[in-house]
């Protein structure tokens, strides 16, 4: 079973009714709105003597207005307060009520020119209150719950003036659209206390109140944030199970850098106290950027499935390249949800895990080396299975259960392998390097969930301030090279940067050599001198591919398929063949400086009944405009001035149509 509300704020015309939360709605002596239709003054309210009505739960759902405020009167009675309506909202043309605030009648306090009237002042400021709206379904929704009182309770109503509602259970219908928390106190009894206490990894692990503040937080955001979207999944006694959610910023990197995703699970693997897995790409300053995040009950393939699916039904894309951690379930979920994707393992997670699977064994030290050697230092298959056969036998570790798994997986993870497919750096295959989890920072192995969530608006906005000041940073050439200059009119400050350093190791290649010639294909060897094991330098030989009829060129270290840009030895066969310009095709768009712009501008086209691709399309629009002009003072007053014209015409166009 699912919880949607990924849409409950996209009324377009909608109008704001509010109270003040004074002498409004009070049901012993005004009784309801004037849209609600009154019925008989002096007919009876009806309540069922020991019945018990479960506490008010975020999730809650019910089929119309008066039967959320039926339940909620009817919960108020047992437990001894009096219920008023503190807001309304409703839409402007149709009038047609979508959202309103239950409260206990002793919430706020009496304005001053009240003060003469007869009545006792029976306000203390209770923040008892619900907050119910109106959902696609048609079905109005909890969306905030406080059930905390400042006074004494003991109310009890037997009768009432007013709207006749009964609090049978024919009359009111309750969606298990709950979101529970074990030992919460929205669980309505013991028994079913225990029974949620008992259940298996069918069951996020939670904190007491922590479904709560995750569901209230996802209200605030979709306030604050239109398209901000998340997805509940509860199973059938309403327990919450997995969770998802992305914002706007990361629904519009999604359209732009989708080609290659990171789907990192070490949180969850790791037992963290937080069970998180998130969905990362790579924007064109080689920056990591996040493309939705989740809470999973477990590391199963239901699990993996479900997140996987939830996502790809938001962001509509498929990547070409996935890279995750070696895990059996994500795996699988991956080849059910992706089928056509190529899905590779990280190689700097394996290495990772290097001391923990192998610290045991004896000859330690030498297995550690010689698998080091093997999948960083050999370029051809032929050469790595050499390797791998020479360190299971030297070492006697061929009956290692993990490296046997390795190598049964190897061309999904070795470097040597992986020649033909695009990481755009989410993957690596030099020593060293590795790719830090997004939220590194902020989430360590006891944080709560409840301070993550304080804390995942600091995260976003660091990244994202790391993006803005990529932008706004100079370029400084350090060659001659005219590989360089082309580059730096076209690059992001951070690729090219990263660009540089290969440029400027073409000075430790000092050997470009034809070794081979059939026709327009030419093989070159290069010679580089590279520093090895305690710090030697050491020569090493790479093979050049080169087709001087079209331009293309191939090195066997394949760094244009790992980080997506060419590497010293392509450059130096390039400049050896008197090449002065990088060819077009080894220039990839995402890099550009202005790839957002061309590509939101190639993508321009909505449908014009589909709210979330308008706001997308203008969002895209909106962020490139902000991106360019907060780079001087010039640009961002142009900016500025260019924004409010817009804004002045929107309002225009909307003032027509009221």
């Amino acid at each position: 079973m699912y919880v949607h509300a990924s849409a409950y704020l996209q009324t377009d015309e909608t109008h704001e009714r509010d109270d003040g939360g004074e002498a409004d709605h009070e049901i012993d002596d005004v009784g309801f709105t004037q849209n609600e239709q009154r019925k008989s003054e002096h007919q009876e309210e009806e309540f069922v003597e020991g019945k018990e009505f479960a506490a008010p739960a975020v999730g809650m759902e019910f089929e119309s207005y008066d039967d959320g405020y039926n339940y909620y009167n009817c919960y108020a009675n047992e437990v001894g307060f009096r219920v008023r309506v503190k807001n309304s909202w409703f839409k402007r043309r149709s009038k047609e009520k979508y959202g309103a605030v239950l409260c206990c009648s002793s919430q706020g306090f009496k304005r001053v020119n009240d003060a003469n009237r007869v009545r006792k002042e029976t306000r203390t400021g209770c923040p008892a209150m619900v907050r119910m709206r109106q959902v696609d379904s048609k079905r109005w929704r909890v969306l905030e719950v406080t059930l905390d009182h400042n006074h004494s309770l003991g109310y009890k109503s037997v009768k009432r003036t007013g709207t006749k509602r009964k609090c049978a259970d024919s009359s009111l219908k309750l969606y298990k659209a709950r979101v529970m928390d074990v030992g919460n106190s929205v669980i309505p009894n013991s028994a079913l206390k225990k029974q949620f206490q008992s259940s298996s990894s069918d069951v996020l692990n939670l904190r007491r109140g922590d479904s709560s503040a995750i569901y209230n937080y996802f209200c605030r955001m979709q306030l604050t944030t239109p398209n901000f979207f998340y997805l509940m999944d509860i199973n059938d006694e309403g327990q919450l199970r997995n969770v998802f959610w992305a914002d706007a910023f990361s629904r519009v990197s999604c359209s732009f850098f989708n080609d290659v995703v990171f789907i990192d699970n070490a949180y969850i693997s790791g037992k963290f106290e937080i069970p998180l897995v998130t969905l990362v790409g790579v924007n064109h300053h080689g920056q990591t950027t996040l493309l939705g995040c989740g809470l999973l009950a477990g590391e199963t393939v239901e699990s993996y499935h479900w997140l996987l699916k939830a996502w790809f039904g938001v962001m509509k894309c498929s990547p070409q390249t996935i890279v995750t951690d070696r895990c059996k379930p994500l795996e699988a979920a991956v080849s059910q949800v992706f089928p056509r994707c190529h899905h590779r393992f990280s190689v700097a997670h394996i290495m990772r895990k290097v001391p923990e699977k192998l610290g045991g064994l004896v000859s330690y030290d030498g297995v550690r080396k010689a698998f080091t050697k093997a999948v960083y230092e050999t370029l051809k298959v032929v050469d790595f299975e050499a390797a791998w056969g020479f360190m299971v036998h030297s070492f006697g570790v061929v009956d290692n259960e993990w490296l046997r798994s390795l190598y049964e997986d190897r061309a999904r993870w070795a470097p040597v392998y992986l020649i033909d497919t695009f990481f755009a750096g989410l993957a690596t295959c030099r020593p060293g390097e590795s790719l830090s989890p997004f939220f590194e920072r902020y989430v360590h192995k006891q944080t709560p969930l409840k301070e993550f969530l304080d804390k995942y608006e600091l995260a976003l906005h660091r990244k994202r301030r790391e993006e803005t000041l990529a932008e706004l940073e100079s370029l400084t050439l350090k060659t001659k090279c005219s590989f360089e200059t082309q580059l730096s009119r076209v690059y992001t400050r951070e690729m090219f940067k990263k660009f540089q350093v290969e440029v400027e190791e073409m000075y430790s290649c000092f050997s470009t050599t034809q070794v081979h010639v059939d026709g327009p294909l030419v093989i070159f060897l290069v010679k580089e001198r590279v520093q090895g094991e305690s710090n030697r330098r050491e020569v090493r030989d790479f093979e050049v591919l080169y087709n001087r009829s079209v331009g293309e060129v191939r090195c066997i270290c394949s760094c244009f398929y790992f980080y997506g840009y060419l590497c010293r030895h392509a450059l130096c066969v390039l400049n050896f063949n008197g090449v002065e310009e990088i060819p077009l095709r080894y220039i990839l768009p995402r890099w550009r400086k202005d790839y957002k712009r061309v590509h939101a501008a190639d993508n321009g086209f909505v449908d014009g009944t589909d709210r979330v691709q308008r706001f997308d399309q203008l969002y895209k629009g909106a962020l490139a405009v902000v991106e360019k002009g907060a780079v001087s003072l010039d640009r961002y007053k142009v900016a500025m001035q260019v924004l409010e014209q817009s804004l002045d015409r929107v309002h225009s166009v909307e003032e027509k149509q009221d």
